[in-house]
């Protein structure tokens, strides 16, 4: 390889390894503001709520849903849980052992049978 090419590929690499960090911020961030807006939604939140507005969460562990139940019985009716991550018994997210990729719940794994 040469020196031009070497350079090319770490160039590279730093690029992706940096959109990967930013992802991560990026995700972390929004897993914030979901908990936030789950657990003290804002006036103008709750405002909207009574309009009859649905906040979609996405991407919450089953714990947070969990705990949304239990304090925020009240607005249930005012969200919707998509791609919950379903946790292991130390509260960790499952993986898939196969693919590696976050187990989710499944639509139609309601426990009804």
């Amino acid at each position: 390889m040469t020196c031009r090419g070497l350079t090319t590929l770490l160039v590279a690499l730093t690029v992706g390894s940096g959109m990967a960090a930013a992802a991560a911020a990026d995700s972390a961030a929004i897993k914030q503001w979901q908990m936030a807006r789950l657990l003290n939604p804002t006036q103008v939140d709750q405002k909207a709520e009574a309009k009859g507005r649905v906040m979609i969460y996405d991407g919450m562990t089953d714990q947070d849903v969990a705990r949304a139940f239990g304090e925020q019985f009240d607005r249930l009716e005012y969200m919707m849980f998509t791609r919950t991550v379903v946790t292991d018994e130390s509260g960790q997210p499952r993986k898939d052992p196969n693919t590696g990729e976050l187990v989710t719940e499944s639509v139609y794994d309601d426990g009804c049978d």
